[in-house]
C-alpha cells in the first residue's frame, strides 16, 4: 500500500468505524442471546473509539484538498461535523438502551450508524452525486427508525410520514441537482460555481435551481414551509429517535446548507441570503407560536425545534466567517440541550405512561435530579445564561448585525422572549404544581444517569468554557470561505 493510498483510508477512518461497529453489532444481535446484552454501550463505547481514532489519524491538513476522485473534501469542516454526528449517535445509544422495545434489536443500532456515515459523507460531500447518495443514505435509516414500534400506530404513522414527506422532497432537491448540472456542464461543488458564471446562466434560473435544493435542505432542517412533518413524526416516533431527529439529523441539514451556498452560490449571495433570512424569520414565529398551544411536550419540543432551526438559520442567513461560526456552536449548544430533553422525556414517559406536560406535575418532588436537568435544557434553550443557548444566540444575533441584518437580528431577540414564556410554562408545572403520586420516586437507570451527565455538563461546559469550541467553530467556518 502506497502512501497516498494510506492517507485516502486514515482520512475516512470514521466512515471506516462507522461500518465495521455496525456489523459487529449485528453479528452480536444473532450469536448472543442473554436477556441483557448491552448494546447500547456497545454502542456508545464504539463511538467513543471511533472519535479517538478520528481525532488521531482522520485530522483534516491546513489546506483543505479534494480526495476520492474529488467526491469527498477533506477539510475542518467535515472534520468538526463528523464528531458532532458521533457524539449525537453515541447519546441516543445510551438514551436507547433502557427502552426494551428498541435495545434488544441489534439492527436498531446498527440502522443508526448507517445514518450517521451517510451524515459523514454528506458533511464532506463535493461532488453532487455523492451529496444526494450520502442524502439517501442517511434518509432512509431515519424513516425505519421512525416507525420502529411497528404494533404502535403513531410509531407507524410517523414512520409512513417521513417516508412520503421526504421521498417528495428529495425529488424536488434531485431536480434542482439535475439543473446545476445542465446549467453548469459539472457535478464537482466546487466547479460549479465558475462554470455557471463562464456560461452567463440567467440569474432567474440560478434562482429556480436555489429555490428547489433548498426545499430539500429546508426538510432536513426542519425550516419552514418544509416543517409539517415534525409535529407529527416526533410525536409518534420513538422518543430516543426524535431526539436524534432533531439534533443530528439537523445538523447534517445544515452542514450541506452551510456548504452548497457559499460553494455554489458565491455571486448570487445576496439573493440567497434574502431567501434564508426570510426562511429564519418564518420559522422562528410559527414554531413558536405554535408551541405555545401545544399540551404534549414532544409535540412541544417538535414546535421548538423548527424554532431553533431559524435563529440557526440566522447564522447561515448572514453569510460570513462569524455568522457560519455562530451556525455550528449553536449546532454543538443544540445537539447537548435537545438530547438532554428529549433523554429526560423517554425516562418520564416510560415511568409515567404519558407526554403530556400535565403528566410532570410534581417531578421535581419525584426526581429531583430530572427536574434540575430539564430545567438546564430548557433555559438554555431559552437562551438564559450561563447556559450554551445564550452564547450560540448571541454569536448568530452578532454575526447577523455585522453583516447588516440588524432587523433579523431583532426578529431573533423577539421570538427568544416568546420561546421563554412556554419553557417557563413547562418548568412552572415541574416545580409549582402538586401530584397526587409525587412521593413516589422515578426510576432512573444507569444508562440514562449517564447520558443525561454528559449531555447536562456539556450545556454547561458549552455555556461557560466556550474557547475550545468556538475555536474549533471558528476553524470549520474558516474551511468554508
Amino acid at each position: 500500500m502506497n502512501g497516498e493510498t494510506a492517507n485516502m483510508l486514515l482520512a475516512i477512518i470514521p466512515e471506516i468505524g462507522m461500518l465495521v461497529l455496525a456489523g459487529t453489532l449485528m453479528v452480536l444481535d444473532l450469536v448472543w442471546h442473554a436477556p441483557y446484552r448491552r448494546l447500547g454501550w456497545i454502542t456508545a463505547g464504539g463511538v467513543v473509539v471511533i472519535i479517538a481514532l478520528s481525532a488521531a489519524f482522520a485530522r483534516p491538513g491546513l489546506a483543505p484538498q479534494l480526495i476520492w476522485g474529488g467526491m469527498l473534501r477533506l477539510d475542518d469542516t467535515g472534520f468538526v461535523f463528523r464528531l458532532i454526528f458521533l457524539a449525537g449517535a453515541g447519546l441516543t445509544a445510551l438514551f436507547a438502551e433502557g427502552n426494551e422495545n428498541l435495545d434488544r434489536h441489534g439492527e436498531f443500532y446498527a440502522l443508526m450508524l448507517v445514518s450517521v456515515f451517510g451524515m459523514s459523507l454528506m458533511a464532506s460531500a463535493a461532488d453532487l452525486v455523492m451529496l444526494y447518495l450520502a442524502i439517501e443514505t442517511t434518509s432512509i435509516p431515519l424513516y425505519i427508525m421512525a416507525g420502529f414500534y411497528i404494533k404502535d400506530q403513531k410509531s407507524v404513522e410517523a414512520g409512513i410520514k417521513y417516508l412520503l414527506f421526504g421521498g417528495m422532497t428529495s425529488a424536488i432537491m434531485l431536480y434542482g441537482f439535475t439543473l446545476l448540472y445542465g446549467f453548469g456542464g459539472t457535478t464537482q461543488i466546487y466547479m460549479l460555481a465558475e462554470q455557471l458564471q463562464a456560461g452567463k446562466v440567467p440569474l432567474f434560473a440560478l434562482a429556480a435551481t436555489l429555490l428547489l435544493i433548498l426545499a430539500g435542505f429546508g426538510f432536513k432542517v426542519s425550516a419552514v414551509p418544509f416543517h409539517f412533518w415534525a409535529p407529527d413524526v416526533y410525536e409518534g416516533a420513538p422518543t430516543p429517535v426524535a431526539g436524534f431527529l432533531s439534533t443530528t439529523s439537523k445538523a447534517a441539514g445544515f452542514a450541506v446548507l452551510l456548504r452548497v451556498m457559499v460553494a455554489v452560490y458565491p455571486t448570487q449571495a445576496q439573493l440567497w441570503m434574502t431567501v434564508v433570512g426570510v426562511l429564519a424569520v418564518v420559522s422562528m414565529f410559527l414554531g413558536n407560536l405554535l408551541a405555545l398551544a401545544q399540551k404534549n411536550i414532544k409535540r412541544m419540543l417538535a414546535y421548538s425545534s423548527i424554532a431553533q432551526a431559524g435563529y440557526i438559520l440566522i447564522g447561515v442567513a448572514a453569510n460570513s466567517t462569524l455568522g457560519t461560526t455562530g451556525a455550528i456552536y449553536y449546532l454543538m449548544a443544540y445537539l447537548a440541550t435537545n438530547l438532554a430533553a428529549f433523554g429526560i422525556v423517554t425516562v418520564v414517559g416510560k415511568s409515567v405512561g404519558s407526554d403530556e406536560i400535565q403528566a410532570y406535575s410534581g417531578l421535581s418532588r419525584r426526581s429531583p435530579g430530572l427536574a434540575l436537568g430539564l430545567l438546564v435544557a430548557l433555559l438554555s434553550l431559552g437562551g438564559i445564561p450561563p447556559f450554551a443557548g445564550f452564547f450560540g444566540k448571541l454569536v448568530v444575533f452578532g454575526a447577523a448585525v455585522q453583516s447588516g441584518l440588524v432587523w433579523l437580528a431583532l426578529m431573533g431577540l423577539i421570538n427568544s422572549m416568546i420561546a421563554l414564556y412556554y419553557y417557563l410554562v413547562v418548568l412552572k408545572v415541574v416545580y409549582l404544581l402538586r401530584s397526587d403520586v409525587e412521593t413516589k420516586p422515578l426510576p432512573v437507570s444507569i444508562t440514562w444517569k449517564v447520558a443525561l451527565i454528559v449531555c447536562v455538563a456539556g450545556v454547561i461546559v458549552l455555556g461557560t468554557i466556550f474557547y475550545p469550541w468556538y475555536t474549533a467553530a471558528s476553524a470549520a467556518a474558516a474551511a468554508l470561505f
